[in-house]
């Protein structure tokens, strides 16, 4: 094959996959699913107003009693950005990735849930726009949000799993 049809062909691939990567965002395709650092999620917090604490006054992901959001997935810090948004409720978080929580795909560890504080603006929030799913033994009161993702009232707070941002 010659040089200028190996350069074309390289040219063509790259226009290709770039028009195929703008299509997918432009329509809604592309999901903002990949890890973020804890200082890029604490700015995103931080700039949609939302607050988050932590017991031991720490940010350290293999101490239990920090609130870290290293590794957290995009979707799941945009998906609590759009809750915010969606509720006009206070938010704080209590709860990231830090160990401490059920493991799983679906879990604090990998990025896909955070908790966050109980409050009235909250819980009228849930109830009123979401489907109740029922009680899990063991969990807590379910909802789903048309966006797939669940919330659970776990007694002092809620665990959200972020399947996606939710209409972000």
């Amino acid at each position: 094959m010659s040089a200028t049809r190996s350069t074309l062909r390289r040219r063509v691939l790259t226009l290709l996959v770039s028009t195929l990567a703008t299509v997918g965002a432009v329509l809604g395709l592309a999901s903002p699913a990949f890890a973020i650092t804890h200082a890029s999620a604490t700015s995103q917090l931080s700039a949609a107003g939302i607050s988050w604490t932590s017991s031991g006054n720490c940010s350290n992901r293999n101490v239990a009693t920090c609130t870290s959001f290293t590794d957290v997935r995009q979707a799941t810090i945009s998906g609590i950005i759009t809750f915010k948004r969606a509720s006009g409720c206070a938010i704080t978080v209590t709860a990231g990735t830090e160990v401490g929580h059920a493991g799983g795909t679906y879990s604090h560890w990998n990025g896909y849930k955070l908790d966050i504080a109980l409050s009235t603006c909250i819980q009228n929030y849930i109830s009123a726009h979401y489907t109740y799913i029922g009680y899990i033994a063991g969990f807590g009161y379910q909802y789903q949000a048309a966006s797939g993702n669940l919330y659970t009232k776990e007694g002092s707070h809620w665990d959200i799993l972020f399947y996606t941002c939710g209409g972000c």
